[in-house]
């Protein structure tokens, strides 16, 4: 299944507000968010925390059938939940999810499984 894989920039003082979104997701929006990504195909997702000399950043990691087709379903989206999630990643990183529905532009350069390149526009 692919992966798609995205830099996020966290904006200045909003780095304990990602922890918070975190906390939230896998608390009282659990039922939620579980709705959310198997709506969107999404066997698997993971936001890993890095401090770099630019700023903090959150990777997130993301294991989805059919990512362009997915991406358009995220856009027109208009459930509760999901507007909530893109007004999250918005608000705190600065990407806008319904111009940039798979986040920052990534292209595998390397993978030990030997799998063809793929790059997400």
């Amino acid at each position: 299944m692919p992966l798609i894989v995205r830099a996020f920039p966290v904006l200045e003082g909003k780095k304990e507000d990602i922890r918070r979104i975190a906390a939230e997701m896998t608390g009282p929006r659990r039922q939620e968010a579980e709705e959310f990504y198997r709506s969107l195909g999404v066997t698997r997702e993971s936001w890993h925390h890095q401090e770099t000399p630019h700023g903090p950043i959150v990777i997130a990691v993301t294991e989805v059938d059919e990512p362009e087709a997915r991406a358009k379903q995220y856009v027109q989206s208009d459930r509760p939940f999901d507007l909530w999630f893109k007004d999250q990643v918005r608000n705190l990183t600065g990407i806008d999810p319904d111009t940039q529905p798979l986040g920052p532009p990534s292209e595998v350069i390397f993978d030990t499984r030997n799998e063809p390149t793929v790059r997400y526009p």
